[in-house]
């Protein structure tokens, strides 16, 4: 506030010296008589500096993820603006999982994590593969489930895969190894198709992180339209920019798990948005986070 003292010979000539001074704003804070006239003691409220906010940018640490422009998370609680732009989901219980993907996507080590998983928890899964193009990939899913005491089941064909389903014992956990499919090849995905109608599964998307944020989501796109809702992103423990794997959850597909690590036994990550946001501000996948 700005306080200034004003004589003049009458009040109206006082009044009209502060008005000229102080502008229409000013305020008459008292009056006296003095020698020669009159004194006025008038008060002014300083103007506030206008304040103009920064643009919002990403945070250094998300900068660096590549991140589609609707999952740039400027000024945000990370955990919470994950929560709210992205479906976190555990993967179905109620279906056979189908695992689905581009190929060398990680879709076979995904598969014996799950079935190794379930065996040690109780739970003998049964375990089929469907994928008769890739050379080597039965024989390394057998290698693993052989370890596990399990039987595996080869069926790449929809009316195969139909039969071996009907093994399956009530509310058995029961995963397919998908082959490797190009979704934009209209022959493959009608194929995928038809494993999936005959196995009765829930398609559950295997994509790799650190794939580019457009590629992914357009990946993650095509198989939704093939039935996937469920999305387990592999090489989180080797990915530095995990913009794909966020573009993808964002293009329709829950987050369900991650793989972190070669390891069978333990090498699958629930994905919360606490988890997730810990890796994102540069955490490392073995480091625990708050759930």
């Amino acid at each position: 506030m700005r306080l200034r003292v004003f004589q003049a010979r009458s009040a109206s000539l006082a009044i009209a010296a502060a008005r000229e001074a102080m502008g229409e704003e000013a305020v008459v804070l008292g009056t006296r008589r003095v020698a020669g006239g009159v004194e006025l003691t008038v008060a002014l409220e300083a103007a506030e500096p206008e304040l103009i906010p920064p643009v919002a940018t990403p945070r250094f640490e998300l900068a660096r993820h590549n991140l589609p422009p609707a999952l740039r998370f400027a000024g945000a609680d990370l955990p919470e603006a994950l929560a709210a732009r992205l479906d976190f989901a555990p993967l179905p219980q109620d279906r056979p999982i189908l695992l689905v993907g581009p190929p060398g996507a990680g879709k076979t080590l995904s598969c014996a994590k799950l079935a190794a998983r379930a065996a040690m928890a109780g739970r003998p899964p049964l375990v089929v593969t469907a994928d008769g193009a890739r050379a080597g990939a039965v024989e390394q899913l057998a290698a693993f489930t052989r370890l596990l005491g399990l039987t595996l089941a080869v069926a790449a064909q929809p009316e195969v895969l139909a039969k071996a389903m009907q093994a399956r014992k009530t509310g058995q956990p029961a995963f397919i190894d998908g082959m490797g499919c190009d979704p934009f090849d209209a022959a493959q995905a009608g194929h995928l198709h038809r494993l999936i109608q005959a196995a009765g599964a829930a398609p559950v998307l295997v994509l790799p992180a650190g794939l580019d944020a457009e590629e992914s989501a357009e990946l993650a796109r095509a198989f939704h339209l093939l039935g996937a809702r469920h999305l387990l992103p592999t090489r989180l423990d080797m990915a530095r920019r995990l913009g794909g794997v966020l573009a993808a959850g964002a293009a329709g597909l829950a987050l369900t798990e991650a793989g972190i690590g070669l390891q069978v036994a333990a090498g699958l990550q629930p994905l919360t948005p606490a988890w997730l946001a810990h890796r994102l501000a540069g955490g490392t996948p073995r480091e625990t986070a708050p759930c």
